[in-house]
């Protein structure tokens, strides 16, 4: 089906948002040809006046037809009640989960086009994410976007998580037509920042697929949800069996069981980022603890292009996007880039920070590289005498044992005397031995008040999590010395390296980035543990999330095939040496001019 809707008049009647009129027409279920012949579908945005604008495409799984409000009602309430402002300025009725609202962008001279990836929504064939043949298609969709009569030859891709992630991969390929880019919270390496962290699985990757994508495959049809807008079925207008059903999708959770070391598969998924050339704007969550914000940021890093910026904010993972100030930054990126206006950003310094503070409010601040060239890179020592970490190593030698089932241990600083903000990332050296042949180390930074009560902070999806978090496989703990730096150890998960029971090895632990100024009065910690941390209050729900969430949101490593009890289930000693003290190294941040 392909139908065209004038919107001639939008009254807002929506909660919260004001009133306003926008002028777009909206083509529904336009084909697009892929280069197999396979013929996808997509919504088409775009101003009433004739005319040549840019365009802003997604693609992805979750069903273009599928409204915000629908699909994601838990997220919907909690980011209008936190950020009122995401739905003032629209009527909301073509909001749709993680892609831009037409109506914030096509008055503003934007074009904008979703696309239901392959086997997702209205679009036919065989549902396999992330793969490559979802990166083609994503090439074939851009460059037939830039060829449209109403487009002006430039593509902008924009979106968030999934419709971030696939930006990287795409770029990689250097699609003709594409422009710049503005990756909204989105990973790039398949197997670190996804997959498996530091070579233990994650089983968010099933429960996501099984929640979120299954329920939207192609061939759903009159089993599938209605699109509120057109009335239109948003898995397609054939009902497909379920057993045919199940063979028009790949399941690629045996793969991810299976495959431990970071071999062709997963290469095959992530991109080389240093082949990216276009302009970029990468955008990252402090609380992406789990998925997305080390990816942001080693994309930042790495991209080979010469325009790029890095933006890190806080809050809920889907929020930001949507706020007047994320769709404030965006439009100056991409009107810059898209429209070729001279408003300045290309003299904008290439990182924004919202610093947080602990009360959960942030501070704005604009620096100059990543991470920030004035950090006191500052090692502080474990001290099992005292369960302290010390600012100076200590001459003894000792070991502290604790079992992976239980809580593990946990050191802690003496409050600090100022206000002291610790912003980047982080990583922690230590010489353990394990009771069995591996061991799983779950490292977790935390804060802690004078009171010795907990702080915790609003993650990207669960509302309480820990200052930070770091794993490792013990057999994984081979590094890439020319990858690596002090503060970001680079494992190369290419082959395993077993221990004898007993035997003492060092380990060096990345611990993804974040930031905080501690009060003063207040204390760091990091606990050692061979499980997933646990807040000890009340789970949090999430309409779109499987099972409860108690701290470290849906990214849990709980699968019993990759974590046996009698390997993963054993002792773990810590053994503290004065030729080789245990620490954690972290990147404490003074105001700018603050001397030593």
């Amino acid at each position: 089906m392909h139908r065209l809707e004038q919107t001639h008049s939008i009254d807002d009647a929506s909660p919260g948002a004001s009133h306003g009129t926008s002028l777009f027409t909206v083509d529904w279920d336009v084909p697009i040809e892929m280069n197999d012949g396979i013929v996808l579908r997509a919504d088409v945005f775009r101003p009433m006046a004739p005319g040549h604008y840019p365009v802003l495409l997604s693609y992805g799984p979750y069903g273009k037809g599928l409204s915000f409000q629908e699909a994601y009602a838990t997220a919907w309430k909690i980011m209008v009640e936190q950020h009122p402002d995401t739905a003032r300025g629209s009527t909301n009725r073509y909001q749709n989960w993680e892609v831009v609202d037409p109506e914030k962008w096509v008055p503003h001279g934007y074009v904008c086009v979703r696309v239901d990836s392959r086997g997702a929504g209205r679009s036919p064939g065989i549902l396999d994410i992330h793969s490559e043949r979802e990166t083609q298609d994503l090439i074939d969709s851009i460059e037939w976007a830039s060829r449209q009569p109403w487009s002006n030859s430039r593509v902008g891709l924009s979106g968030v998580s999934y419709y971030a992630s696939n930006q990287w991969r795409a770029a990689a390929r250097k699609p003709k037509g594409l422009a710049a880019i503005c990756v909204w919270e989105g990973y790039n390496d398949r197997y670190r920042e996804s997959a498996r962290h530091g070579g233990i699985l994650c089983t968010f990757n099933k429960n996501w697929q099984e929640m979120q994508v299954l329920s939207v495959q192609h061939g759903r049809g009159e089993r599938g949800p209605r699109s509120a807008v057109t009335g239109e079925l948003v898995c397609g207008p054939e009902t497909i069996p379920e057993e045919t059903l199940a063979s028009l999708r790949v399941n690629r959770w045996p793969e991810l069981v299976n495959r431990e070391l970071d071999d062709a598969f997963y290469k095959a998924r992530t991109p080389v980022l240093e082949d990216i050339e276009v302009p970029l704007l990468s955008a990252a969550n402090w609380g992406g603890q789990g998925l997305h914000t080390r990816g942001n940021i080693e994309g930042f890093l790495r991209a080979g292009s010469r325009q790029k910026w890095l933006e890190i904010h806080g809050g809920a993972h889907w929020a930001g996007y949507y706020t007047d100030y994320g769709v404030a930054l965006q439009r100056r990126f991409f009107d810059h880039f898209l429209k070729g206006e001279d408003n300045g950003w290309d003299e904008a310094p290439p990182v924004l920070l919202q610093v947080r503070r602990i009360d959960g409010t942030f501070v704005e601040r604009q620096e100059a590289e990543w991470p920030i060239a004035r950090t006191r890179w500052t090692r502080m020592y474990l001290d099992p005498s005292h369960m302290a970490l010390t600012s100076s190593p200590l001459a003894i030698t000792a070991s502290l044992a604790y079992s992976s089932l239980q809580d593990g241990l946990t050191f802690k600083s003496a409050p600090f005397l100022q206000d002291t903000e610790i912003t980047g990332p982080s990583a922690a050296h230590f010489v353990v031995s394990s009771s069995t042949i591996d061991a799983d180390l779950f490292l977790v930074l935390r804060v802690f008040a004078p009171g010795g009560e907990e702080v915790v902070f609003r993650g990207a999806l669960d509302p309480h999590t820990p200052l930070g978090q770091g794993w490792l496989r013990a057999s994984h703990r081979k590094t890439d010395a020319e990858k690596s730096a002090p503060w970001r150890p680079y494992h190369t998960h290419d082959e395993k390296l077993p221990l004898a029971a007993g035997e003492q090895v060092s380990l060096d632990v990345e611990i993804w980035p974040t930031s905080v100024v501690v009060p003063a009065g207040y204390s760091v910690a990091l606990t050692v543990r061979g499980k997933d941390y646990e807040y000890a209050g009340p789970p949090a729900e999430l309409s779109n999330m499987k099972n409860p969430m108690r701290g470290c949101g849906p990214f849990v490593h709980d699968d019993p095939t990759d974590r046996p009890a009698d390997v993963f289930g054993g002792n773990v000693t810590l053994h503290f040496l004065p030729s080789e003290p245990s620490y954690v190294l972290l990147p404490i941040v003074p105001e700018i001019g603050d001397k030593e």
